[in-house]
């Protein structure tokens, strides 16, 4: 009886494992969710789009967007970090992800090790904007006055730990000046609010401001990458414009709960590859001011890289800065 009942098991195992086998090959039967951390309309929300539509043809399965907001990006990743990793659910994340560990000093989930990464998506540059009639004409006048006035210049952002508020916090520490900082539950509102010239300055990705500089709605004083973009000619890059080697470019990549098997990792990030060869991708991204990364970054490998690397370079920054969420 008991020799029946190991062989029983152990035919149980064999076909389990064969299942499992051919539902990998299989894989995708049915729509993936493809995970947020910030609001729609979004810079973050904005790159997420343009690439799951060419993911998704190149899988033969549709990929659904969930925008999950809270916590800097927190609240996604960990509702992703907990769920099945069956591949059916995937994290779009930016820089934040690097930057959360030390912000949150009881963060429920390991970035590195809670995690499949499955490759680097883009890195967009910042651009230092105000309201249109804000009165300075240049990044320099506007430091001038930001430090004559600091008690009455607000800075936006779109809540702890993202993206905007990391470059405001570097900008902060550049000029060695202080401002009324004034967080919102995303870019989208932050930027609504400063078009509309309730509040006075803010730094952000060039996917989501570009729109409102070519529009004449808010006024540009610099790109926080080496050159300037083809999309923004005239506006200068932040050591043209006297601010010396400040540069920030935001990254983000695709992640996917540990313990998802190698063969599905491996279709998601061959699916990604081919988006970011896909030409509308390729053209909408120069429309925004940003590039898609070379083939051999949209690679997990790479990506954990970079994650590693950006852990390490982040958390004495925000540890000197003394900033934290909790």
């Amino acid at each position: 009886m008991i020799k029946h009942f190991t062989v029983l098991a152990a035919a149980a195992a064999v076909s389990l494992a064969a299942g499992a086998a051919v539902a990998q090959d299989d894989y995708p039967t049915q729509p993936i969710t493809m995970v947020v951390p910030f609001s729609a309309g979004g810079p973050t929300d904005t790159v997420t789009r343009l690439i799951a539509e060419p993911m998704g043809k190149a899988l033969g399965q549709q990929f659904v967007i969930q925008n999950v907001t809270g916590a800097g990006g927190t609240v996604a990743a960990g509702q992703v970090a907990n769920a099945e990793p069956d591949g059916y659910t995937v994290l779009m994340h930016h820089i934040g992800m690097s930057t959360a560990p030390t912000l949150y000093p009881n963060l429920p989930y390991d970035p590195l090790e809670d995690f499949e990464t499955i490759g680097l998506v883009t890195e967009v540059p910042m651009t230092i904007v105000a309201r249109k009639d804000f009165p300075a004409e240049t990044l320099q006048e506007m430091i001038d006055y930001v430090k004559e006035h600091a008690d009455e210049v607000t800075l936006a952002n779109a809540g702890i730990g993202a993206a905007s508020q990391l470059c405001g916090m570097l900008f902060m520490d550049a000029i060695g000046t202080q401002l009324t900082t004034v967080p919102y539950p995303g870019t989208g509102p932050a930027l609504t609010d400063l078009v509309g010239g309730q509040v006075d300055i803010m730094c952000d990705q060039t996917t989501n401001t570009t729109g409102q500089i070519l529009g004449g709605e808010v006024k540009a004083y610099a790109v926080t990458a080496e050159e300037r973009l083809a999309n923004l000619p005239d506006v200068p890059t932040t050591a043209e414009a006297g601010l010396g080697d400040f540069q920030l470019r935001i990254w983000h990549g695709l992640y996917v709960p540990a313990g998802t098997d190698p063969a599905i990792v491996e279709k998601l990030s061959s699916a990604l590859q081919t988006a970011l060869q896909d030409q509308n991708v390729i053209d909408r991204f120069a429309e925004l001011g940003t590039t898609v990364v070379s083939q051999d970054r949209a690679t997990p490998e790479a990506h954990t890289e970079m994650l590693s690397s950006q852990i390490e370079l982040w958390a004495p920054i925000i540890k000197a800065a003394g900033v934290t969420a909790e």
